[in-house]
């Protein structure tokens, strides 16, 4: 049983002696490829497939690696794999010279080559390239997996991503996106008259949101430092400062955990627009959904895990208090106490904590009872004050603020407020969060003095939304969870 059990590993350990063989080969006859400095590429793969009718016949310089080898006496077909895809070549003897040819025979599935020639079309109708030299520019020690999909490989597909990125096409294709994705929220926030700037990541106050943050030591200033859990106290600065529209789009840090939405390190984008409300940044959040989706996909209508969702239509908005009222039966505004707030919680079965007040249960109901359902883009607004500690209450009903979350898939995809320029009221709603902190609650916010007083020299009214990058990006490339489309995700330490 051992020794069959070890045949296979026995047998790649032979393989992959053979590779480090023929390297060792290559540099005894001073043809080390990895000497090798540079190679002058004038064509990709798809960029010749599209331009046949002008570039037939015409020499190209293409380089890749070899993902597949078919040897057949004096003449073989290869195909090489470049960042646009893959073309075959045919590799001859006699238009290579017999020692080239017989270092061509000697090369393996996964060497990167530089090849040129001629494009033609064979017998059978595929666009090749006709080999006139093959130049070995680095030698692949290791070998690729025939097949690299499963479930049985989902772990090392994430852990070892520049595999994953050579073997599958699809995978390529989502970070493709993903790069063009935020090209396009850059091309429109700039072309609204956004100004990009950076912030500090390492920061004494981790606020902005509800989140434990990671913590660390700066040795050279002996202090306790944490990793930034959002982006909206700095950019609220700056928005004191005068820049009136300013937007970053950067990595943030929570310390919880991981499933297939959850990233403890993910891309969130906030901006703030002076002068204006959270109905302006409703109308900026839909424009820009609608422009990324059509220069990226090139159409406003996405489907995801087999739902069509249309980001051409108005988006729809509803308040939290009547989406409760629609999926769970319950009016929160006929709800005038704690008490009362309790005992509807407990006929519903939904289960809360001592220190929760009644816009706390709302809030719980609405987790419980609604989120699930907002599958089309809806802004979900008028959130309770008590889960908002950073927003302008609604003159109507200070009960309630200027607030809403934009949803779809069931998924929070945006969060953005009326934002609070009020010092004093500010001063009183880290006081209320410090109260939570002293109880407990690890994501309540600590007092930033500093935010305080940019608030008292004069914050003008303001607009301001997180949207997360990532769970963005996850919607428009179809990928079914966070770790599809970062990367390098955060994986447990094989060596736990």
């Amino acid at each position: 049983m051992g020794e069959k059990n070890n045949q296979p590993q026995q047998n790649i350990n032979e393989l992959l002696k053979v590779r480090r063989d023929k390297l060792a080969e290559l540099q005894a006859n001073g043809k080390d490829p990895f000497q090798i400095m540079k190679y002058d590429v004038t064509h990709h793969s798809m960029e010749i497939k599209n331009n046949f009718d002008e570039l037939e016949g015409k020499s190209v310089s293409i380089a890749g690696r070899i993902m597949s080898k078919r040897v057949m006496g004096k003449a073989s077909f290869c195909h090489i794999q470049d960042l646009q895809g893959t073309i075959q070549s045919y590799v001859a003897r006699d238009s290579v010279g017999e020692d080239e040819y017989k270092l061509f025979k000697k090369m393996d599935i996964g060497d990167i080559v530089g090849l040129k020639g001629n494009v033609f079309k064979t017998q059978t109708g595929e666009i090749s390239i006709h080999a006139d030299e093959i130049t070995l520019l680095s030698k692949s020690l290791q070998i690729l997996p025939e097949k690299y999909h499963g479930l049985t490989n989902t772990d090392a597909r994430y852990r070892q991503r520049y595999i994953d990125l050579i073997m599958n096409e699809e995978v390529k294709d989502t970070f493709i996106k993903r790069s063009k994705i935020i090209s396009a929220i850059r091309r429109y926030l700039d072309g609204q008259g956004f100004m990009e700037v950076e912030t500090p990541m390492l920061v004494s106050n981790a606020g902005g949101a509800a989140a434990r943050p990671f913590e660390t030591h700066f040795n050279a200033l002996d202090e306790d430092l944490k990793l930034r859990i959002s982006l909206e106290l700095y950019l609220k600065r700056l928005i004191v400062g005068g820049l009136e529209r300013v937007y970053e789009i950067g990595r943030v840090f929570r310390n919880e955990g991981l499933d297939t939405r959850h990233n403890p390190e993910f891309t969130l984008m906030e901006l703030y627009q002076a002068y204006t409300d959270y109905n302006g940044m409703m109308d900026l959040t839909e424009n820009l959904y609608r422009y990324v989706a059509q220069e990226v996909l090139g159409t406003t209508k996405i489907t995801y895990n087999g739902i069509e969702m249309d980001l051409g239509k108005p988006f729809e908005r509803i308040t939290m208090v009547d989406a409760v009222k629609k999926y769970a039966g319950v009016d929160f505004n006929e709800i005038n106490s704690l008490e009362d707030a309790r005992k509807i919680a407990d006929e519903k079965g939904v289960e809360y904590e001592e220190r929760h007040k009644k816009g706390d249960i709302l809030n719980l109901f609405f987790e419980n009872f609604v989120e699930e359902h907002l599958i089309q883009p809806t802004f979900l607004m008028d959130h309770p004050v008590e889960i908002s500690p950073l927003t302008k209450k609604k003159p109507s009903n200070p009960d309630y603020v200027e607030r809403f979350e934009f949803f779809m898939n069931g998924w929070e995809m945006a969060n953005a407020y009326s934002e609070l320029n009020d010092p004093i009221d500010q001063r009183e709603r880290f006081k209320a969060q410090e109260e939570l902190l002293a109880q407990g609650d690890e994501e309540a916010n600590h007092t930033d003095e500093d935010f305080l007083n940019a608030l008292e020299i004069g914050m003008p009214p303001t607009g301001g939304i997180g949207f997360g990058i990532d769970r963005m990006c996850m919607l428009l490339t179809d990928s079914a969870a966070i770790r599809d489309v970062l990367l390098f995700p955060t994986m447990k330490s094989l060596d736990k």
